[in-house]
């Protein structure tokens, strides 16, 4: 037997045994979330299901991530503090070379971006390695494109790196099949009903049963719910467009990556190209997202005007969706009134330096009753978590 959550709204619920997992998503928080299920109970048969005919199709496989433990939410911020440590140092096995490469992160802003550079200083101080405030001559050594005379401060993070997105979710996928775990792509979810303790899932290949069901399916997860008579949370997907341009033809080796302090573009080396985002958030349906020209083209004046890169032409340019719940925090745990229906979506643009402690807080939801010892040495806002915060969900 297996005990949900120890919350006061559970505790009505009777203790449901757990033989078949269903996780419906096989992106970073699906992949996540079935290695880490597995793990914590590899007597357990997890299935991992996804739509697409490959895995980590849509919003992981396009984005280019950065691990910065200062962003985001205080609760996604704890989680990725607690993940930390499968990034630096992954199980023996999942990975063949490091997850990690050092990048500082350097935000900038000009006179009157003051108030916003001093808010983002403030929340920086909370992290391991705290921000550190620099100069507008530090800012142009750190990035040599800027333009000098629009800088007047910036925000360094001295402890920032690039995640090979494709590795950490691999590293995931190896842990899940090397336990035991099952994967069936191109079968999507169409609805699923309550069996008995259990849910009986109406997919593509045929039918799917399950004790307990993970919705990890990102832009799709309250179209998920619905299709489960669940009710929705209130996701919202925001596409981002992004773009590679050509560099500047000198040696980028060890440049920051760059980004106005209000959200307002990004950059950062990629080889001999420079990849650019205007850091939109455009509110959008489930999809497969495709870039915006209109979106292009401001990035590019706003890039132009902040640095001497001079960008003419795009090389190549593709979109994905950043998917928020109302209060922008990632909702993982059981549903108020579903409770063998394990939410774990939301994660906007945190979901790649967060999976790793996203995915063990799924499994000891599902197995322990509540956060295990891996979150000892974080503060975990769980409340702040846990789905029956959201208005319409127990929340007020």
């Amino acid at each position: 037997m297996h005990v949900f959550p120890g919350r006061s709204a559970l505790c009505e619920h009777a203790p449901v045994a757990v033989d078949r997992i269903a996780v419906i998503g096989g992106g970073i928080a699906g992949a996540s979330a079935a290695h880490h299920l597995v793990e914590a109970n590899p007597g357990v048969d997890v299935l991992l299901l996804e739509a697409e005919p490959h895995l980590a199709y849509h919003t992981t496989g396009r984005s280019a991530a950065l691990l910065l433990e200062n962003y985001g939410t205080p609760a996604n911020r704890a989680l990725c503090t607690a993940g930390l440590p499968f990034l630096r140092e992954p199980p023996d096995g999942l990975v063949d070379a490091p997850l990690l490469t050092h990048r500082r992160v350097l935000h900038v802003g000009g006179p009157d971006q003051g108030g916003a550079i001093e808010q983002m200083l403030a929340e920086g101080q909370l992290a391991t390695t705290p921000s550190v405030e620099v100069g507008a001559d530090e800012a142009v050594r750190l990035f040599p494109l800027l333009r000098r005379e629009r800088i007047e401060r910036g925000i360094l993070e001295p402890d920032g790196a690039d995640i090979d997105v494709g590795a950490l979710h691999q590293a995931f996928i190896r842990g899940f099949r090397r336990a035991g775990g099952r994967i069936a792509v191109a079968t999507r979810v169409d609805a699923a009903r309550p069996d008995g303790d259990g849910w009986r899932l109406d997919t593509t290949d045929g039918d799917v049963l399950a004790d307990l069901v993970v919705n990890a399916a990102g832009a799709w997860g309250d179209v998920v719910a619905r299709g489960a008579g669940v009710e929705p949370i209130g996701l919202q997907p925001l596409r981002r467009t992004a773009f590679m341009v050509n560099g500047p033809g000198v040696d980028t080796t060890g440049w920051a990556f760059t980004a106005d302090v209000e959200h307002a573009w990004y950059m950062r080396d990629d080889g001999e190209q420079m990849l650019c985002s205007l850091a939109n958030e455009t509110p959008s349906e489930p999809c497969d997202a495709k870039p915006e020209e209109l979106e292009v083209a401001l990035a590019i004046e706003r890039i132009n005007e902040a640095t001497t890169l001079g960008i003419r032409s795009v090389n190549s340019a593709w979109a994905g969706l950043r998917t928020f719940a109302p209060d922008r925090s990632i909702v993982i745990g059981p549903d108020p009134d579903h409770p063998t229906f394990i939410w774990c979506v939301g994660q906007g643009g945190t979901g790649i330096q967060t999976s790793p402690g996203a995915g063990r807080l799924v499994a000891d939801l599902a197995f322990g009753g509540g956060p295990s010892s891996y979150f000892a040495d974080v503060d975990l806002d769980l409340p702040g978590l846990l789905p029956d915060r959201l208005p319409g969900r127990g929340g007020l």
